[in-house]
Order: C-alpha cells, then sequence, then structure tokens
C-alpha cells in the first residue's frame, strides 16, 4: 500500500469559531488505540463537546466522539475517553502559563490525517459574550451585502 501525502479532513468544529475569539493554534498528535484510527478513517469523529486540558504536565483531550469500529471485537475503544495529546513541552509550558488567565480554554477545531498520521488542531480561547457573537454577525453580513454591490457595479459596467 502506498504511503498517504497531504492532508485530509475528519471532522470539523465549525460552531467554535462562532463561540469563541480564538487566540491561538497549535498542530498536535493524538495518542490513538487500532480501531479508533480504523474508525477515523472511515470519517466518523465528532469534536462538539471536546476541549483540551494540561494535566500533570500532559495535554490532554476531552469528550471527543469517536464511534466504535463497526468490525470490531472485544478490543473495541470507549467512544468518549480521554486521549493523550503529543506536544513538545515548551508548548505545554506556554499553554500553562496562558492558561493561567481566567476564561481561556483549549478548543479542537479540526480532526485530520496529515502524511497518515492522526493529528488534531487546538485552539487557545476565549469564550465570546451574546453581543460579540451578533458583531461577529453583522460584520459578516456587511461584508457579503458590500461584495454583492460591487460585483452588480461591474457587471452593470461590463453590460455598456
Amino acid at each position: 500500500m502506498a504511503k498517504e501525502t497531504g492532508r485530509k479532513l475528519i471532522a470539523q468544529h465549525k460552531k467554535a469559531r462562532h463561540d469563541y475569539h480564538i487566540l491561538d493554534t497549535y498542530e498536535c498528535g493524538l495518542v490513538l488505540t487500532g480501531t479508533e484510527v480504523k474508525s477515523l478513517r472511515q470519517g466518523r469523529a465528532s469534536l462538539v463537546d471536546g476541549f483540551g486540558q494540561i494535566d500533570g504536565g500532559e495535554a490532554w483531550l476531552h469528550n471527543v466522539h469517536i464511534p466504535e469500529y463497526a468490525q470490531g471485537t472485544w478490543t473495541n475503544h470507549s467512544a468518549r475517553r480521554k486521549r493523550k495529546l503529543l506536544m513538545h513541552r515548551a508548548e505545554i509550558d506556554k499553554l500553562v502559563g496562558k492558561m493561567q488567565e481566567s476564561g481561556l480554554t483549549l478548543v479542537p477545531l479540526a480532526l485530520y490525517f496529515k502524511d497518515g498520521r492522526a493529528k488534531v488542531e487546538l485552539a487557545l480561547a476565549r469564550g465570546k459574550k451574546e453581543y460579540d457573537k451578533r458583531h461577529t454577525l453583522r460584520e459578516q453580513q456587511d461584508r457579503r451585502e458590500a461584495d454583492r454591490a460591487v460585483a452588480a457595479a461591474r457587471r452593470r459596467q461590463r453590460g455598456r
């Protein structure tokens, strides 16, 4: 079998960018069992309730749902077990320092295979208030309307 290259997206937490201000992102490896990898290769995972935590100098990923592998036997994994993240010591130490601030959390943004290895994109984030969410939606809407107006003006100009 040929070696995989490139990036193959498995799962994405789209609502995270709506619910949080993303301050910094990290790419981390995951410690997985065989049946978890097989389940991920089928494209099955959910990051919705997931979060990261630094515990005892190690990074952990909690509540990420990787369903049991259908053809697995008694060796199958628990769907929501905590999984160890593979990060450099300097990155973990920097995260510990930043996590001392109140209101910061680690949120998984994407789960993917990169050159055949499972990776998770982890974000250091601060939760948005309701008015921040409305403000962001309003900005997106205004930007969309402006783009439409520019496109319509170009079409009218070409039509002459």
